[in-house]
């Protein structure tokens, strides 16, 4: 991540000592005539000059006496409203006397961006003989990717006149995933298995699995040796849940407030329309964990929907795929973009789907061409949509939401409407509850 160095110096108690007496007996040597007193008061100005400038331009980061730093955050990824705890250790790039005893002037500092932690975080430092280890907690509270660092030094000169606070080391971006909570799972398979008779489709056998070409991190049991011998290369058994329809989770991103590409941030307007978030992507993890293949999709007026990807069902890299996909969910520009992005991602996908795939969609009230795109969506396969009302929303935006309720269930969608911030658990069974079906 790219930052511009700023470096403030400062006078330290003994500098401004230095400064004000040799101010003084300058200008008494220029009022008495007297050179050699203004010699001598001119002298501690040169020096405090000389060290502003000496620290001004060796950094901490670089030269003989430079320090490195190395940061760990464990867990990170993080889920929002978790804690997790961050340790920064500080050491001399290079061991000598004259880099311990630079490593021995520093103070250290954390600069922590505010979704990480509302206030400046309390640790505890240790400060040893080869490195400054500084441990503390952050509470992240907004969903998304933040940077945490650099780090700030404060260090004064050999002789104490002046300090200077400076940006240094790495930066280290801390991913939040949104929170979710654990939906029935006999619910998601009761879907499957309506799912399953209305298509003709097969239920999944225990023995089933779909193969896939080993990579980097995957799990080694899951490894297929009869596979791997007969193809001459790794196989792995990417969903157990093989024969169960692959879901789409589609996400209405004008539930966001509008995206400012990050330039301000305020924690009210950014906790709107998080509650939506964590419904679609509770959903998709329950499904995922339940053996289906699974996506979430934002909305978009200009990106197709193919290159989002299904990640396999299981409760590891599944999970966690549909977070990471959660994780950049970010408003649009504004209503009327919002709009357009419904009815575009919607015919996607009309032609990027498989037969019997499951689609949710968490939507705001709809209207227009994008009520009129999802509406013939809802005609090939199994849908259904969750109509999120804001808590303050006033009476109109009910109105709005029942009626896109009865469009999309007279397009044979199920789809429910609910105040945002309701139980999610509730709102799930709901709808899957045969009742909510058109």
């Amino acid at each position: 991540m790219a930052r511009t160095r700023t470096t403030r110096v400062r006078l330290t108690d003994r500098g401004i000592v230095l400064v004000v007496g040799g101010g003084v007996l300058a200008l008494a040597g220029v009022g008495l005539h007297l050179p050699d007193v203004v010699g001598v008061g001119v002298a501690p100005l040169v020096a405090v000059a000389a060290a502003a400038v000496w620290m001004r331009l060796v950094g901490v980061d670089r030269g003989r006496t430079a320090l490195t730093t190395t940061r760990r955050v464990l867990p990170n990824p993080v889920v929002r409203g978790q804690v997790t705890e961050a340790r920064l250790a500080v050491r001399p790039a290079h061991r000598s006397s004259a880099a311990t005893a630079q490593l021995a002037r520093t103070r250290v500092a954390e600069n922590v961006s505010t979704q990480l932690s509302h206030r400046p975080p309390r640790g505890t430092q240790r400060t040893g003989a080869d490195e400054i280890v500084v441990t503390y907690q952050l509470h992240p509270s907004a969903r998304g990717r933040w940077p945490l660092g650099p780090a700030s030094a404060t260090v004064e000169d050999p002789f104490g006149l002046v300090r200077t606070v400076q940006p240094f080391g790495s930066t280290t971006t801390v991913t939040v995933w949104p929170s979710t909570y654990p939906l029935p799972v006999r619910a998601a398979r009761s879907l499957a298995v309506a799912s399953d008779a209305a298509s003709g489709t097969r239920a999944a056998s225990p023995d089933d699995a779909v193969l896939r070409e080993y990579v980097a991190g995957d799990d080694p049991r899951r490894v297929h040796w009869i596979s791997a011998a007969r193809r001459g290369q790794l196989m792995v058994r990417s969903d157990e849940g093989a024969g169960l329809p692959p879901v789409t989770v589609l996400f209405d991103r004008g539930l966001l407030p509008p995206h400012d590409g990050g330039k301000s941030w305020d924690h009210a307007r950014t906790d709107r329309g998080e509650w939506a978030v964590e419904c679609a992507a509770s959903i998709a993890v329950s499904l995922v964990e339940a053996g289906h293949a699974g996506r979430i999709v934002g909305t978009s007026s200009d990106e197709a929907v193919a290159p989002v990807t299904h990640v396999p069902g299981g409760r590891g890299e599944g999970r966690s795929g549909i977070l990471e996909q959660a994780v950049d969910l970010v408003g649009l520009k504004d209503a009327a973009d919002a709009d357009r992005a419904v009815a575009t991602t919607a015919a996607a996908l009309r032609t990027d789907r498989h037969a019997d795939e499951l689609t949710f969609a968490v939507l705001r009230p709809q209207s227009g061409a994008a009520l009129h795109a999802l509406a013939h969506l809802g005609g090939e396969g199994d849908h259904a949509a969750v109509v999120v009302v804001g808590r303050t929303a006033p009476p109109v935006q009910h109105r709005a939401a029942q009626d896109t309720v009865a469009a999309l269930r007279a397009a044979r969608w199920r789809a429910l409407a609910v105040v945002e911030g309701s139980g999610l658990e509730a709102t799930w069974l709901n709808l899957v509850e045969e009742a909510v079906w058109s």
